[in-house]
């Protein structure tokens, strides 16, 4: 049966150059980079290539690089780090990844409020900081991971600035990145943020691997304690094949993004117009005519369906998509970002996210475009009632 994979915002699949350069570390660099001898110096030599390259895309120094297991725990070194570190408060916008909104939550930091599109409001954050003066990180990401929209961090910067003096533990700019890596400059894009997440599977990369950009000056107490490692900022042995396959995979994205972008986004444009040309229930939950956003990210919303049943048809059909809800007490509940939006509820259960990447195809558009509306009418046909 034909495929499609839609799903490329959850994961994407592994850019053949990084599959290499994992299986050449894996096989050829056993030692630990903390090591001295030479198998260790070695595998020492393998990490800081890896370093240097993804400092050089990201406008870092090498020395500002920390590896992780991950863009979640990247996210929570960075919010929980800065606070334990100045005995500050966090804040975030109320359309973060969970990885950045649940460690606020925990540290009893707040939220700021989002337009219709995801971006966060600037006047609400101008507002909080003047009025909270303990707050010591504001975390916003540079890209929204559900429905795409980009946010102005030069914009963001400017309210922080302006609102440091007045915050006297220090007031640090952290962005989550990871949506937007693999399809925006992060280096010009984020050049005004203080801390900087990526994740290697949203890249092309391997899972189980991020980084976290610290830029000099910045307070960061550790999370992970243990070895020291990464300059006493993240203790544990570093995770070296995933490390240069982040590398790899985030230096052969950079090479051919404006290639690819372009194409996915005329792909996904096509998928958009044939699935709400002409219809009244189904419509896009952020236009690109109207904010900027990453080039893959097609979220559409519903009207009078259910999310997880289009979801089951569209699997069903070999169509790999997903929705941000989640099951709380037995009920479906619409995600955290179409609600900071204000989407309304009726149209917030019927969300789907399909999201493009770097190996979509045409045939797996044709896919969907037949395989969506056959889901939504098979679903409206069961809600019409018997005569």
């Amino acid at each position: 049966m034909p495929s499609a994979y839609l799903d490329h915002a959850a994961s994407t699949p592994m850019r053949p150059e990084a599959v290499a350069a994992v299986v050449e570390v894996l096989e050829h660099t056993p030692g630990n980079p903390s090591g001295q001898h030479g198998w260790a110096r070695a595998a020492r030599r393998a990490l800081d290539d890896a370093r240097d390259g993804i400092a050089d895309l990201l406008g870092l120094h090498p020395g500002e690089v920390v590896f992780t297991s991950g863009g979640t725990e990247a996210d929570n070194l960075a919010v929980a780090g800065v606070v334990a570190a100045t005995g500050g408060a966090p804040v975030c916008s109320a359309a973060e990844h969970h990885a950045v909104l649940d460690v606020v939550h925990a540290l009893g930091g707040g939220t700021i409020a989002v337009d219709p599109f995801g971006r966060v409001d600037l006047e609400h954050l101008a507002s909080e900081l003047a009025a909270d003066r303990s707050i010591s990180v504001v975390s916003v990401m540079l890209a929204n991971n559900e429905v795409g929209a980009l946010n102005d961090l030069d914009a963001v910067a400017d309210v922080v600035a302006a609102a440091r003096p007045a915050h006297p533990d220090g007031l640090w700019l952290h962005t989550d990145a990871v949506a937007a890596a693999a399809w925006v400059d992060v280096r010009t894009a984020a050049a005004r943020a203080d801390l900087i997440t990526i994740s290697g599977h949203k890249v092309g990369g391997p899972k189980g691997v991020g980084v976290l950009g610290v830029r000099a000056g910045v307070a960061l107490a550790p999370i992970l304690l243990g070895g020291g490692q990464e300059r006493e900022r993240r203790s544990g042995t570093p995770n070296l094949p995933g490390a240069v396959g982040l590398g790899v995979a985030l230096a052969v994205s950079a090479r051919d993004r404006a290639t690819v972008a372009a194409r996915v986004a005329e792909q996904r444009d096509r998928l958009v117009a044939g699935l709400t040309d002409g219809l009244t229930d189904v419509r896009e939950t952020v236009p690109g005519t109207v904010v900027d956003r990453v080039a893959n990210i097609a979220h559409l919303s519903c009207q009078g369906v259910d999310s997880e049943a289009v979801l089951f048809l569209l699997d069903q059909a070999g169509v790999a998509a997903s929705a941000g809800s989640s099951c709380a007490s037995g009920a479906l509940e619409p995600s955290h970002v179409v609600a900071a939006m204000g989407v309304a509820p009726d149209w917030a259960h019927g969300s789907v996210r399909l999201s493009l990447g770097w190996s979509t195809t045409d045939d797996e558009i044709d896919l969907v475009l037949a395989a969506f509306p056959a889901a939504l009418a098979q679903l409206r046909s069961e809600r019409e009632p018997v005569s």
